[in-house]
């Protein structure tokens, strides 16, 4: 049975920067979303093709949806890019870490308890320091909004009240819920899909050919909720953030 690591695998340094393989395959997902953005905006045309109809009508149903959540058309289009970007980078990097490629291809290494394989691709929601990530830029995001939406004071006023002590102490609390966020974010998604790994991992060493198949459907099913899920709750947060009431 391949051996499971909690921690993503180093693959090689560069410029004294280690690079794991989920790390290499978070920038393939980049640049595969780079290259697609860049194909479609120069097929981009006055008369849909099959295609560019399709996106925009995904386009428009995101739109109505966050609308319905933010309050106003403007508001929704504001938001969009980040809410989308962050759906479809989580979403695409679920999906290429369920492809047969990641984990049978990889580096053989030597050690002094033996030889194994380290896997050269690994889904980069797997490795908590990913997930960390984008719960961090996710969280800072909502805050700097906030802040460009109602103004630095009574973005401030949300936790500090100083002629009310019992307001303050809300604020205290609020602040750290900031921080629980970040944990929330993080580990719900990195729980997610390494326990998703884990059992394909499993199955498929049990029974290669029958076992893994309905996990593998389930855990595309799970890849897309976890997207959502994710991309949901930042827009929810903006939508408490950007309003003029406190929390």
């Amino acid at each position: 049975m391949p051996e499971i690591s909690i921690k993503a695998e180093q693959l090689f340094e560069l410029w004294h920067i280690s690079i794991t393989n989920s790390m290499l395959l978070s920038l393939v997902t980049l640049v595969l979303l780079v290259a697609f953005a860049f194909y479609m905006k120069k097929h981009m045309s006055a008369v849909p093709g099959k295609l560019q109809s399709v996106f925009e009508l995904l386009r428009e149903q995101i739109l109505e949806f966050m609308e319905s959540v933010l309050g106003n058309r403007h508001a929704a289009e504001k938001y969009f890019p980040l809410i989308a970007t962050a759906f479809l980078f989580i979403l695409i990097s679920n999906w290429l870490g369920l492809l047969p490629i990641v984990g049978p291809i990889g580096l053989r290494h030597v050690t002094e308890e033996g030889s194994g394989l380290i896997p050269l691709f690994r889904a980069p929601a797997a490795d908590l320091n990913f997930t960390l990530a984008l719960a961090l830029i996710s969280v800072f995001s909502i805050n700097l909004i906030s802040v460009l939406a109602i103004g630095i004071k009574k973005y401030i006023g949300r936790f500090i009240q100083p002629r009310s002590p019992i307001m303050t102490g809300v604020g205290i609390i609020e602040i750290f819920s900031e921080f629980v966020r970040i944990i929330s974010f993080s580990f719900r998604l990195f729980g997610n899909v390494f326990a998703g790994e884990v059992i394909l991992i499993v199955m498929a060493f049990l029974a290669p050919l029958i076992l893994p198949l309905p996990f593998l459907f389930l855990e595309i099913f799970v890849g897309f909720i976890q997207a959502f899920i994710f991309s949901m709750l930042t827009l929810v947060f903006i939508s408490m953030g950007v309003s003029e009431t406190s929390h």
